[in-house]
């Protein structure tokens, strides 16, 4: 590889970006793609799907053979709250193949003995967000049902584009919820991206339980999302 492609493709990975190299196999043509990057014609519809399935593959385009290497960066779920819930909701989401991490100002609630093996910030989300900042591959999890510690970190969210966004509470919680919201300026829209409430419904009672239906909702956001249309 060209060492300046090589320097940039370092440089988009360790932003967490997404990036895509393609290469001629039968001539030496090379070049990186972002997500985002206007690519037109039989090439931005590979390059599309390749951001969308994550596999790197061959094509075929007008006789020419193109290999595209993938590299997406790993998912990972922030969780709002050190509760009963992502007791739960921790260990399943590495099984599944997530880095966690588990943000709670509250002294009480965020400890080693709680979370063991757990990457646990026990800070105000507003601190916690600024050394390790939310992206696009990043899913958001909601869940102290406390509006000083819950609402900025929904805001970055929104924001930061994640690929999920989640809040725990009932239609009555998150009626005032949104009212926050777009008093704080943001649109009927960007609030829309938010489940709430979180997870699938598959009438969870448990912590266990409504952890599975977050993991599910997360993997569910995660698998569908779309890369942008060339």
């Amino acid at each position: 590889m060209d060492l300046q492609l090589l320097k940039k493709l370092n440089a988009e990975r360790a932003a967490r970006r997404a990036v895509i190299h393609v290469t001629g196999v039968d001539d030496d043509d090379e070049q990186l793609v972002l997500e985002h990057d206007d690519i037109s014609g039989e090439l931005g519809e590979a390059v599309v799907r390749a951001f969308n399935s994550g596999k790197s593959s061959m094509v075929e385009i007008a006789g020419r053979r193109q290999f595209l290497n993938v590299y997406l960066p790993p998912a990972r779920i922030v969780v709002i709250g050190a509760v009963h819930i992502s007791q739960a909701l921790a260990p399943m989401a590495k099984l599944a193949g997530f880095d966690v991490r588990i943000i709670d100002p509250r002294t009480a609630f965020a400890t080693e003995a709680r979370f063991a093996d757990v990457d646990l910030a026990a800070e105000w989300p507003d601190e916690a967000l600024k050394a390790h900042p939310l992206d696009a591959y990043t899913a958001l999890a909601a869940l102290t049902h406390d509006p000083k510690i819950d609402d900025y970190p929904l805001l970055a969210a929104i924001d930061a584009q994640c690929f999920y966004i989640g809040a725990l509470g009932s239609r009555k919680t998150h009626s005032s919820r949104v009212a926050r919201l777009v008093e704080a300026g943001k649109s009927e829209a960007e609030i829309e991206r938010i489940s709430a409430p979180i997870g699938l419904d598959i009438g969870a009672a448990s912590p266990s339980e409504i952890a599975v239906a977050i993991l599910a909702d997360i993997i569910q956001a995660l698998r569908k999302r779309k890369a942008a249309a060339p």
